[in-house]
This record gives structure tokens, sequence and C-alpha cells, in this order.
């Protein structure tokens, strides 16, 4: 099946692009979803630390949402959270009303919130189930914070189910991270075909905004070089330029609830993730900047000079 998301993935990875679309769904912040098909990737990890890099390092308004029952995200911050939301999640999705708003908690890193861990999201795809528009729920819980924030980060289960596919269609742009190995580029395939089925049901996809290569092990080279090969014949263009290491103080962070900015700034996990903020920071917005540039330039050469009226 190589239809319309299909036939724009094949034409964007011929050309080098890593993105199909344009900018937010409907104004205000960015929404990139975190998804990985396999398990032990770092899709959490790099979740947590955009995140958190997004908001230390460039000074940017963000939103970490949970949508995975094992509830890590608020683990590896717990340092940094000191209040519960009102609601969770999964009470918001099954609202009448949902407002994730409710569910959004604030933390000790200046400019970043969270929703609370919610070992209840296990049951919620059951529960929705049945309801009518079930794939938007997420998407229409978000539509009134999304002017309070520059960018909201869905970490998605790992997995194809009812959540991930709200976070998708919800999604502005998605990030897949995948480990140097071919079970993980198995599981790009599979997200790939998911993205061509969600752009044949709702008419649009979120754009790839690029494939992460997490747990390199740079001792490897030549195990390293066979998958990067394979990815390049499939997805050229699409590969972020930032990789992220095996690094054993992203590990011990993790366990003391604190960012690896916070618990060890100066180590190669740090370096790793800050590369990797700043290589998305420049995706997401540099072409929103390059167009504010250019209406400011339209509206000074639209408006006559002092000497020209006279």
């Amino acid at each position: 099946m190589v239809r319309g998301f299909g036939r724009r993935l094949r034409r964007a990875v011929e050309d080098g692009a890593r993105t199909l679309g344009v900018g937010s769904q409907t104004g205000g912040a960015q929404v990139l979803a975190i998804a990985a098909q396999k398990g032990g990737v770092g899709k959490t990890t790099s979740a947590v630390h955009l995140a958190v890099s997004l908001a230390m390092h460039h000074d940017r308004r963000v939103l970490l949402v949970d949508l995975d029952n094992q509830g890590h995200v608020a683990s590896s911050l717990r340092d940094h959270v000191r209040a519960r939301a009102m609601h969770t999640v999964a009470q918001v999705l099954q609202a009448d009303a949902p407002d994730l708003r409710g569910a959004v908690a604030p933390t000790t890193i200046d400019g970043l919130h969270v929703t609370s861990s919610d070992k209840a999201l296990s049951s919620t795809e059951a529960q929705l189930a049945g309801r009518i528009g079930r794939e938007l729920l997420l998407r229409r819980a978000m539509r009134r914070l999304r002017a309070d924030y520059d960018v909201i980060i869905l970490d998605c289960p790992p997995n194809l189910g009812l959540l991930t596919l709200n976070a998708l269609v919800a999604a502005d742009q998605v990030l897949v991270p995948c480990d140097l190995s071919i079970l993980s580029l198995e599981g790009v395939d599979d997200l790939m075909a998911s993205l061509e089925d969600i752009d044949d049901m709702f008419g649009r996809a979120p754009q790839v905004l690029g494939l992460l290569h997490t747990r390199v092990d740079r001792r490897n080279q030549r195990t390293n070089a066979t998958i990067r090969a394979a990815v390049a014949e499939r997805y050229a263009g699409l590969t972020l330029d930032a990789e992220i290491g095996v690094n054993t103080a992203l590990a011990n962070a993790q366990l003391r609830g604190r960012s690896i900015f916070h618990d060890k700034p100066d180590a190669r996990g740090a370096q790793d993730y800050r590369a990797l903020a700043a290589e998305v920071d420049g995706l997401l917005f540099s072409g929103v900047q390059a167009g504010l540039e250019g209406e400011a330039m339209a509206d000074r050469s639209a408006t006559p000079s002092s000497a020209a009226a006279a």
C-alpha cells in the first residue's frame, strides 16, 4: 500500500527531507510524539531529557505527557516533581468533555510541566473502545492548553494500541527512537505502516521529524555500520544527526529520579541529549522563525517611508 502518506514518505526520503507537512494542527504548541514499537530503546529516557533540555537550554515552555502506564516519566523526574495533578490522564480521557489541563503538575525545572504517573492507563483502552471518536480524545483534551506551551511531548506506550493511536492523531510530528538492531528497525517499519494507515483514515498523519539512534555502543563500529546502512537504504534523510550513546550516568540519574543535566551535567549522556534538543529545537522552530521574519520584512516593504510619504 503506497497511497497518500506512503507516496509522500517515499518522496520525502528520495528528497532527503525529514518532514512531510507544515506546522501545528491548530496553532499554539508544537505537539511531538515519541513513539517506538520495540521496548528497551530509550524511548522514555529520550522523552524526559528532550523535554528537560528544551526547557533548560532553549527557554521553551514544555509539557511532558506520560501515556505509558508504567509511569516511568514521573519516576525519572521524581526529585523535580513536588505535587500531583488533580486528575489522571485516564480520568481526563474518560470524561465527557476531556481537558488535559486538570492532569498537569509543575516541576522545579523552570518551564517544564508533566502529567502524573497513571497505572490506570493499562485498562483505559478497553474502557474507551466503545466511545465515538475514541481516536480523537487526546487531541480534544489538549485543545485548550496548546496556547500555554511551546512544545507538548507525548511519551507513547511501546505498542500500537489506542493510546498510541490517540497520540499520533494528536501530534504534529513524531520522533522515532531506535537502537542499532534489526528488531528495532522492524519496529520502525511497523510504525511507518501505522502512519500510512492513519493518513488513510484521517486525511493526515504527523510529520516524521526524524529517526533517533539510541543506546549506541560506539565500540561496535562494524555492527553499527551494518544497521546504519539498512536504515539509510529505507529511510535516507530521515535520520537525525544527534545520537544517544550507551552511558551509565543516564541510568544512575534515573535511579535517583533526576535529569542527567542535574545529576551529572558533564557526562556524555548529557552532551548527547543537549545535541538532540538543539537539533529538535531547530527543526521545530527554525521554519516558524523564518516565517515570522519574512512577514516582518513584507510589512516593512509594504509601509511607505516617511520621505516617500512626504
